[in-house]
């Protein structure tokens, strides 16, 4: 019988891992030479050597929108009291936070030390992305038993409870699969998107009809998260698109707003919306 050995094992587990880094750019090939074509870069010295910081900028507003959500998942921990929709929104508020932070510091602000630095081309994402995509499904998912506790009882409740906790386990082993085999459609935030629409679709529906037949106030609020949510992503994927950040960049010679910066702006005023207006309104279910 072969003896255990630690470090063939550690070997294993990492090569695993790694092999997210053998997916590259489908449509053109980014290198370390042509990173800072495609984006902007900021040169930051250090003692040890010379910091390449991508997009400084877009890396501003996502770790705002990573603060203030955090922030706001607090704010209703901090005012819960004995309502569990509170508790809820806290801990979806808190995934979503440190989503965004995991998102900027590997699709801005480290990019290139993370994707490119010491690399012929540079890899497609990363696991900060990855484990980003699984803090956001997530995230959603939290969203959706936080309205459960709001607007539904009994059995309707304890679906949407169950749903949600399948939902998060399955995308996250698809995801983790993604990342190791590795399969790129498997880790894609358009597949992630995809995942958390019926969410978005049922509390629409549930909010509508119960505002329509109740006239409560929370449920109007609700409503209009579930709108901003819904023109911000419209905005997202309008200007992505239209191919708007490439018209303004022009390889440098322009100026620099993605269709990142719109999702984060827009995401940033949802966030304030929902801290200032929707948390004093969610209450539990009234029996």
């Amino acid at each position: 019988m072969r003896p255990f050995n630690l470090m063939e094992l550690t070997k294993s587990i990492i090569s695993c891992f790694s092999r997210l880094e053998s997916i590259r750019y489908s449509h053109s090939e980014l290198t370390p030479a042509n990173w800072c074509e495609e984006q902007p870069c900021m040169k930051v010295k250090t003692p040890s050597r010379e910091i390449i910081l991508t997009q400084p900028t877009s890396t501003f507003f996502v770790y705002l929108l990573g603060f203030l959500t955090i922030g706001a998942g607090i704010y209703f921990l901090a005012i819960r009291g004995s309502e569990i929709s509170r508790l809820w929104w806290g801990i979806s508020l808190l995934l979503w936070g440190i989503g965004a932070l995991l998102a900027g510091t590997s699709y801005q602000a480290f990019a290139y030390e993370i994707k490119c630095a010491g690399r012929q081309s540079c890899a497609w994402t990363s696991w900060w992305e990855v484990v980003y995509l699984m803090f956001q499904q997530m995230s959603m998912n939290a969203i959706l038993v936080a309205v459960s506790y709001s607007c539904t009882t009994g059995s309707l409740q304890l679906v949407l409870k169950i749903y949600a906790l399948v939902s998060s386990v399955v995308y996250v082993i698809v995801t983790l699969v993604g990342g190791i085999v590795p399969v790129k459609s498997f880790i894609t935030f358009n597949l992630m998107v995809w995942v958390s629409t019926p969410i978005f679709l049922f509390v629409c529906i549930l909010n509508s009809w119960r505002y329509h037949n109740l006239g409560t106030s929370m449920d109007l609020v609700l409503l209009g998260t579930w709108v901003l949510l819904l023109i911000t992503s419209a905005a997202y994927y309008i200007y992505d698109h239209l191919g708007i950040t490439e018209k303004l960049w022009r390889r440098g010679t322009g100026i620099w707003f993605s269709q990142n910066d719109v999702l984060h702006i827009g995401l940033i005023l949802w966030v304030i919306y929902i801290a200032k207006v929707v948390a004093q309104q969610i209450t539990d279910y009234a029996v």
